[in-house]
């Protein structure tokens, strides 16, 4: 793997992506801010991926990785929804990950064989209250990538990661408290919350050759919580 882009690496499981990979390969991160990276090797460009044309960027001519990492969680009930409400969670969720994915095609057709890795939600897979939102766009996403992996298998491989409720700022309303987080551990059959550095690990993997017989999978890294009821 020679050269990698992730969308919104600054903070959470794209940091932590980071962190596993710097080292070793050349990263790009285009975010809206430097976050925490200024002490690693990277490259950063200032980046909104819900207004920003990808295109503008100077970007290597050809990328072996890409990981869309942008996204949003909009937990209300149903009734409480509006359809402007869905409208930004698809946008925010999925049409941004479509227009840079457009966008940094040719340079993934280039590499011996590219990866790329998107996220969705246990939510799409499991039922569950307040997740109506959410989890129509994060389904798009899904259906989208065994789409896309079907159309350009075998230049380029495309996989998905599922998580579970995940200790990021993204969720820090759900996980503000003691109590909240012993709550939401207990929900799960591991009786903990995911970590960021959990769902590197897995990123990371889908990103390297280990995976090369990968692609159109939704990969459940959720605790046990999409399977095991106990």
């Amino acid at each position: 793997m020679k050269n990698i882009l992730l969308i919104g690496g600054s903070h959470g499981i794209g940091l932590e992506i980071v962190k596993q990979l710097h080292k070793e390969i050349n990263i790009i991160v285009a975010s809206r801010t430097n976050g925490n990276l200024s002490d690693l090797e990277v490259t950063h460009h200032t980046f909104d991926a819900f207004k920003d044309n990808l295109e503008d960027l100077n970007l290597p001519e050809e990328l072996d990785g890409f990981i869309y990492c942008p996204g949003t969680i909009n937990l209300k009930p149903f009734k409480m929804l509006k359809q402007a409400d869905f409208e930004e969670d698809m946008q925010k969720n999925f049409i941004s990950l479509v227009n840079c994915t457009k966008a940094v095609l040719p340079r993934l057709k280039k590499s011996d064989q590219a990866s790329i890795v998107y996220f969705s939600t246990v939510a799409v897979q499991v039922g569950m209250p307040f997740h109506t939102s959410v989890a129509a766009s994060k389904g798009a996403i899904e259906g989208f990538a065994k789409a896309l992996a079907a159309e350009y298998a075998p230049t380029v491989r495309v996989n998905v990661i599922a998580p579970s409720l995940t200790n990021t700022s993204l969720a820090e309303n759900i996980l503000s408290s003691d109590k909240k987080k012993e709550m939401m551990d207990e929900r799960h059959p591991l009786k903990r919350v995911g970590e960021a550095t959990d769902i590197a690990h897995a990123a990371t993997y889908l990103l390297s050759k280990k995976s090369s017989w990968m692609t159109g999978q939704v990969i459940h890294l959720d605790g046990g919580m999409s399977t095991l009821k106990i």
